[in-house]
């Protein structure tokens, strides 16, 4: 229970009881502006406690988390890797081997004109879409 007692969470304990207590102030003021006549207010009055509540809740959550978190048995650390990984050094390609789907490009007219377009384009990588002749 001491880590609950550490700044961070005591910060945090703090601001739980401001936020909740800035709600309930601000549904007693909205009670009153309520009762002066203004109808909107009503809707308010009852909103604001919900947010206090969702705070205390919220709070709840995080004091459980932090409770399983510290109950948990202490996870294996993951292995380091052997020798560093430098930028721009080549790394091993593991290859999947696909099957190819049973059609070609000969059964399919307009595919083999879209792969003729893909290959002029990788041909003439500086030249624009509408210079591609067919």
């Amino acid at each position: 229970m001491r880590r609950f007692l550490s700044p961070r969470w005591l910060a945090l304990h703090l601001l739980m009881v401001l936020a909740f207590g800035v709600c309930l102030f601000m549904s007693w003021w909205q009670l009153t502006r309520a009762q002066g006549g203004n109808a909107l207010s009503w809707g308010y009055t009852f909103e604001w406690p919900v947010f206090g509540v969702f705070a205390v809740v919220f709070w709840a959550r995080l004091i459980r988390d932090e409770r399983r978190k510290i109950s948990a048995e202490p996870q294996p650390e993951p292995e380091r890797l052997t020798a560093p990984v430098l930028p721009g050094a080549p790394r091993p390609i593991r290859r999947t081997e696909r099957q190819v789907p049973a059609t070609t490009v000969e059964d399919d007219p307009e595919l083999a004109a879209y792969n003729a377009y893909l290959a002029w384009q990788n041909a003439n990588p500086h030249r624009s879409r509408r210079d591609y002749p067919g």
